[in-house]
């Protein structure tokens, strides 16, 4: 097993990405988000999604 995949969820699924506007508000920033407004869940925009990746990333 590499690092790679010991700190990747495989089984977790993403939202759809969206075609076109009107788009998910981000639930902690409330920007706009890659997702449909129509998905149910929660959803972050592509800054907050990274920042999330950076604090529950595998220190190692």
């Amino acid at each position: 097993m590499s690092d790679e995949d010991y700190c990747t969820i495989v089984d977790a699924t993403k939202p759809p990405r969206a075609d076109g506007p009107p788009y998910a508000e981000c639930v902690l920033c409330q920007e706009p988000t890659e997702y449909p407004e129509s998905y149910r869940g929660i959803t972050l925009c592509p800054v907050c999604e990274w920042q999330e990746a950076q604090r529950t990333a595998c220190s190692g």
